[in-house]
C-alpha cells in the first residue's frame, strides 16, 4: 500500500446499533511507509465513553473484514528538507508524527524538528523512544503531573509553544490533536505566525482536554 507520512484513511466498520458517530472513522496512519504492514493508533475511553464502532474495533479477531479508503491528506513534510519545523502534539495527535519520524529514520534523513508533545499525564505518553531514534527529542509537556515527573507541567498556549521553541522566521509550525485544541491554539498562535507558516491537522470526536 502507497501512502505518505502522516496521511490518514477512513474505516468502514459494520456493526450491530451503530451510534450517532456511525460505522465510519477517519485515523492517521502511524505506521512508516513501505511496510508490510499498516497501523493506527487509537485510545480507548472506557465502555461508558466509547462509540459502539470503538467498542467493536477493540473487539475484533484476526480475519475479521472491514473497507478502507485510499491514503490521503497533505498533513506530510515539505519537500524542502532544510525548512525548520515544529510539531506540536496534543494527546493522540502525535500519529502523524510517529508514521514521519519513522519515514526519517529509516531513510537517514535528518530535519531540523522541535517537537511539543502535550499529555493530560504521564500515562499517556507513548512512542518516546521511537522518536529519540530519529533524532527527535520531545519537548513533553504534562497538564496534571505527579509530584515526581521532572519536565515542562501545564497546559499548552501560545505563550508556552513559542516561549519554548522560538520559531525561525522560515519555520512552518504543525499542529495536531482534538479539534477544540487545534481550533483554539492555531487561532492564538496565526497573529504571531500567520496563516502561511501554520499547518493543521484535527481529530474530531476527542475532548478538548489538552489545551485551553
Amino acid at each position: 500500500m502507497q501512502y505518505v507520512a502522516g496521511q490518514y484513511i477512513e474505516l468502514t466498520l459494520k456493526h450491530d446499533r451503530p451510534d450517532e458517530r456511525g460505522e465510519k472513522h477517519w485515523f492517521t496512519l502511524s505506521s512508516t511507509p513501505g511496510h508490510e504492514l499498516v497501523s493506527i493508533t487509537t485510545k480507548y475511553a472506557g465502555d461508558d465513553k466509547s462509540s459502539t464502532f470503538k467498542k467493536t474495533l477493540f473487539t475484533l479477531e484476526p480475519g475479521a473484514e472491514l473497507a478502507m479508503s485510499e491514503p490521503s491528506g497533505d498533513f506530510v513534510l515539505p519537500e524542502d528538507a532544510s525548512r525548520p519545523l515544529v510539531f506540536i502534539a496534543g494527546g493522540i495527535g502525535l500519529t502523524p508524527f510517529h508514521s514521519m519520524a519513522g519515514w526519517l529514520a529509516e531513510h537517514s534523513e535528518h530535519r531540523n524538528i522541535q517537537f511539543i508533545y502535550d499529555v493530560r499525564t504521564e500515562d499517556e505518553i507513548i512512542f518516546e523512544d521511537d522518536f529519540e531514534k530519529a533524532g527527535i527529542h520531545p519537548i513533553i509537556v504534562v497538564g496534571e503531573p505527579s509530584e515526581s515527573w521532572g519536565g515542562e507541567r501545564g497546559r499548552l498556549s501560545a505563550e508556552l509553544v513559542l516561549g519554548l521553541t522560538h520559531p525561525a522566521d522560515n519555520a512552518l509550525v504543525y499542529l495536531s490533536g482534538p479539534e477544540p485544541m487545534v481550533e483554539s491554539l492555531g487561532d492564538a498562535l496565526k497573529p504571531s505566525l500567520g496563516d502561511e507558516r501554520l499547518v493543521q491537522d484535527f481529530f474530531p470526536g476527542y475532548e478538548n482536554t489538552y489545551s485551553k
